[in-house]
């Protein structure tokens, strides 16, 4: 009678496995799109936020610290996202506009 029901179990654990497998290669798949979706939206936002920091302080020709600094994690986080090198172009402008500030104010 054991070896019956185990058997038994064997045969449905060896139909039942694929199956198993298969969900949880579909669930994490589906994990990974939603993921890469939110890193590009993330991305898209951070990129809109540093346009208009950049853009606002260039134009007065100096930047807050914390404004500097906000810019800085911004570029740091999209920087790692994958973004591109408009940002860092931007990022070097900043900086520059920064330690000017800096500079004058001495």
């Amino acid at each position: 009678m054991k070896n019956v029901l185990f058997q038994t179990y064997i045969i449905i654990l060896s139909t039942a496995m694929p199956t198993l497998m298969g969900y949880v290669v579909w669930l994490l798949q589906r994990q990974k799109k939603d993921r890469d979706a939110n890193s590009k939206g993330t991305m898209l936002l951070l990129r809109v936020q540093l346009i208009e920091y950049h853009d606002k302080y260039m134009k007065l020709g100096e930047i807050p610290s914390y404004a500097y600094s906000n810019f800085c994690e911004m570029y740091d986080a999209y920087h790692n996202l994958g973004g591109n090198g408009m940002a860092t172009k931007m990022y070097k402008e900043i900086e520059e506009l920064h330690l000017k500030c800096k500079e004058e104010k001495s």
